[in-house]
């Protein structure tokens, strides 16, 4: 195979099955090629289906449930699922999002999945007009303008992207379906980022930069042309002027994303690459030495059964992903490159043999970060064999 660049990303091999898919077995050592050069597991259906099982699960679990419910009167002391008769399950409304974009994820890239009409039959039962007309009343009721800002937002038009690129009758039905909220979650962005003076720079679900990432994938995606010129505007706005991240800060305890890098995959979707590598060395000056180290250098989670301390799990993946996504975007023989690749592999190789942890703080939410880093790192992969050798 032909690879323009010599990394992680490009030599996907299956060093071990996950233990949700294997019984627990404890997976290999990460193997290193002849140039050192740090490979992921590659994506298969046995891995897959084990996140799947989690998901089904998961999107259908009504209790515990963690609600981030205004109430407007004493009426509105409701269930989860009367709330929410589509996102009602994993725990939190977000959560619950992503979820079902894992059902439709893998449900493209492996068809013939033994869970396959299991998905279909959720999707089905969730994904119908009466219960999204009940999510948008919901929206639409007074003292909601804020509710999953923009952390929820940025998940439900991720869920949409991927329903809009699915040749498939029901993915089609369903993206028809769903189109009324992510058309309210498209308007909302519009509403709030010209109020918006400052970023949110945390490492949690307000942070801006994660939000304006998949809002500007699915306005790309959607033809929103006038989400995606507002997003590149408010992100040069916010950012562009940006040096000397502070990245010897992070993580907080609960971080599961990194400010420094998070701002960084939403600026090389903004500018040029040439442009984007030049700012990229101004924010982080010593990417290439590998520093600051605690930022290329995965937390210690300490306690999987804490539903803040297990955010480091998903700080973790996050951090891969982007580091995938950074290295892709910078020049062939930018130092950083194989850094960042590594760091990127020994990140979700940290993280991946515990997804299924038996800990329902994690288990509601991490497959769907594993899932996409791996969408990362295949898309990655592509582009590497689409490109011609130097």
């Amino acid at each position: 195979m032909k690879m323009k660049k010599t990394g992680i990303l490009f030599v996907l091999v299956v060093l071990f099955l996950l233990p949700a898919c294997d019984g627990g077995r404890q997976p290999a050592a990460v193997r290193e090629t002849e140039k050192d050069t740090l490979v992921l597991p590659a994506f298969t259906s046995s891995v897959a289906e084990g996140f799947v099982q989690l998901a089904l699960r998961c999107v259908q679990k009504e209790y515990p449930n963690k609600l981030s419910h205004v109430m407007n009167g004493p009426e509105e002391v409701r269930s989860p699922r009367e709330l929410h008769p589509v996102f009602f399950g994993c725990f939190d409304w977000h959560s619950c999002v992503h979820g079902h974009w894992l059902l439709v994820r893998v449900l493209k890239l492996f068809p013939a999945l033994p869970e396959a009409d299991s998905i279909r039959g959720v999707l089905d039962d969730h994904f119908t007009s009466e219960k999204v007309a009940v999510e948008l009343a919901y929206l639409q009721q007074p003292n909601r303008r804020a509710f999953e800002r923009t952390y929820g937002w940025a998940w439900l038009l991720k869920l949409q992207q991927e329903l809009l690129t699915w040749d498939d009758p029901d993915g089609r039905r369903w993206a028809a379906t769903l189109q009324p909220l992510a058309d309210a979650f498209a308007e909302r962005y519009l509403d709030f980022l010209p109020r918006q003076a400052y970023p949110i720079r945390r490492g949690v679900h307000p942070n801006t930069a994660f939000g304006l990432i998949f809002a500007l994938d699915y306005a790309r995606t959607a033809g929103r042309g006038d989400l995606e010129e507002l997003i590149i505007r408010r992100s040069k706005e916010y950012f562009l002027h940006d040096e000397q991240a502070p990245a010897r800060w992070e993580p907080d305890g609960d971080d599961f994303l990194s400010p420094s890098l998070q701002e960084a995959s939403l600026m090389l979707r903004v500018l040029p690459p040439d442009s984007f590598s030049l700012w990229f060395r101004k924010w982080l000056p010593q990417a290439a030495e590998g520093r600051p180290a605690n930022l290329f250098t995965p937390p210690d989670v300490t306690d999987r059964s804490d539903p803040k301390i297990v955010h480091l799990d998903g700080l973790d993946l996050s951090r891969a992903w982007c580091m995938m996504e950074i290295a892709d975007a910078l020049p062939d023989d930018d130092l950083a490159v194989p850094v960042l690749r590594n760091a990127a592999v020994r990140h979700a190789m940290a993280t991946l043999p515990y997804i299924t942890s038996g800990n329902y703080e994690g288990e509601h939410w991490l497959a769907s970060f594993a899932v996409y880093m791996f969408s990362v790192a295949d898309k990655a992969a592509e582009h590497a064999q689409s490109s011609p050798l130097p």
